[in-house]
């Protein structure tokens, strides 16, 4: 059976705080442990005041905590930006804490001009990508073997298990690194729906070597879903996902997350109208009988492990209510 999976966003709803967000998500995380969801992740967003996960890695700590048998991961922690010594001895932290429950996933993405010059405005010289990579698996897995140039360096606390590793993508660098290195792959089918995406999952499943993570490849899809107890409820729920999207992609930084009422009102432009149709095939809306029916769809089309559902839903009771219903069409529980 494909196991189904969360990443939530955070999201600061129309008329909540980000202090509200905090415990929205920590009720979510909770739900999805108790209705058999496999794994919840937190993303990592700079200067994005309406989402209020800008530290996935002390978000995960928390949820660990507050959760049972569920893994926490990343979605994830973006490299660019940080030494891959520190990010292997928080992950190690975190894996020693909640051995056999921590997901460390990683992106490319810098944030844009402004959250990368802030985080980065001392550094001369910046790794590759696929080196921060293979830098992490060294200080994950004790290699002292190899001619590293920190061979002798250990990443503490030394644990007897080690976090998945999860590269996240939509093509690129992403796939071929993930298949050279033998990590897991997500494919961001939010991002790049269908038309790229069968091929570069076909291609990192022909490429795969290996390694001390996985010894064959695993594919996880994601996709943004709206669900609703019927049709037209979800159809009025996805006005509010329509509204942040359109906002979010013509380069405005929306302070919430509109409620249904808000995002009623608003009148759309040709080209914003354009943007959301767009938008839409990279989302699944519906009730959850069809909800159900189109993620077998991309299961099959993709041939994927695992689907991470990004439940992008005002309010955090039409949350709670979405991941109740997929759990219970897919028999979770």
């Amino acid at each position: 059976m494909t196991r189904l999976n969360i990443l939530d966003y955070l999201l600061i709803d129309e008329g909540k705080t980000a202090i509200d967000a905090f415990h929205n998500t920590t009720e979510l995380a909770k739900l999805a442990d108790d209705l058999g969801y496999h794994r919840f992740w937190v993303p990592e967003q700079h200067h994005a005041l309406s989402i209020a996960s800008s530290s996935p890695e002390l978000l995960m700590m928390h949820l660990a905590g507050q959760t049972n048998n569920i893994r926490i991961g990343s979605g994830g922690i973006m490299l660019p930006h940080y030494s891959p010594f520190k990010v292997s001895e928080i992950f190690r932290t975190l894996e020693a804490i909640h051995p056999n429950r921590i997901d460390l996933g990683m992106g490319n993405s810098t944030g844009g001009r402004l959250v990368n010059h802030a985080l980065n405005e001392e550094k001369e010289e910046r790794l590759t990508y696929e080196q921060q990579v293979r830098d992490i698996q060294k200080y994950l897995s004790d290699d002292k073997e190899s001619s590293h140039r920190f061979q002798k360096l250990i990443a503490t606390p030394v644990t007897n298990t080690q976090p998945e590793m999860w590269m996240l993508g939509a093509g690129g660098s992403s796939t071929k690194i993930a298949a050279e290195l033998g990590t897991a792959y997500t494919y961001a089918h939010f991002i790049k729906p269908f038309d790229v995406g069968i091929e570069i999952i076909n291609t990192y499943r022909k490429q795969f070597k290996p390694s001390l993570f996985h010894d064959k490849p695993i594919v996880s899809i994601a996709v943004f879903v709206v669900v609703g107890k019927t049709t037209d409820e979800a159809e009025q729920l996805a006005k509010s996902f329509d509204l942040w999207m359109a906002s979010l992609e013509t380069a405005k930084n929306p302070p919430y997350f509109p409620n249904v009422i808000t995002a009623s009102k608003k009148y759309f432009s040709p080209f914003e109208k354009q943007k959301i149709n767009n938008i839409r095939k990279r989302a699944i809306i519906g009730d959850s009988s069809y909800v159900k029916e189109e993620i077998q769809k991309l299961i099959a089309k993709y041939n994927c492990d695992e689907v991470i559902l990004i439940p992008n839903i005002p309010g955090i009771e039409n949350r709670k209510t979405a991941i109740k219903l997929l759990a219970k069409e897919f028999q979770l529980t």
